[in-house]
């Protein structure tokens, strides 16, 4: 498949940084993550730490290096983030028994209570910050986001 050829929205003569693309993207997400940290904080949890626990909530037992890349995080921020989980005992480390060298992450009861809450926080605010739109609006936005996900993608591809 072929990449579409780059747009010209955007010239140095025109270039206005608060009404880009990536700059109402980055304060949208940055409102997103405000918003989840604030609901998530009576449950003890910060925006960092509900994606590796929900991941594993979901997929089950994985390795460092796969939920680091899942993240999109390098090994020693979730390194970090690790040791801090497993401080509030919401998941644990376990050296695989076909590979010592390996190890992965696996959620705990205790994590599994944490993060019921979550995917209930996660709809709430991003309902709110889609107050307003319409369902074909909400598709739209959607697909456009998804292409500019694909672009991303082939771009990172092509490096």
């Amino acid at each position: 498949m072929s990449r579409p050829a780059p747009a010209h929205f955007y010239s140095e003569a025109n270039y206005a940084p608060h009404a880009s693309v990536g700059y109402l993207m980055k304060r949208i997400l940055g409102s997103i993550i405000h918003q989840v940290d604030h609901r998530l904080d009576i449950h003890g949890l910060t925006n960092a730490q509900w994606g590796p626990l929900l991941h594993l909530h979901r997929v089950g037992r994985c390795t460092v290096a796969e939920l680091a890349r899942k993240l999109e995080v390098d090994a020693g921020a979730m390194t970090r983030l690790l040791d801090r989980l497993e401080k509030k005992q919401l998941c644990k480390r376990v050296r695989s028994t076909d590979d010592r060298r390996v190890v992965q992450v696996e959620i705990t009861p205790e994590g599994e209570a944490a993060i019921r809450e979550v995917p209930a926080v996660l709809c709430e605010v991003l309902n709110a910050h889609l107050a307003g739109f319409s369902k074909t609006e909400w598709d739209a936005l959607t697909l456009y986001l998804r292409r500019m996900q694909d672009n991303a993608e082939a771009m990172r591809e092509a490096e």
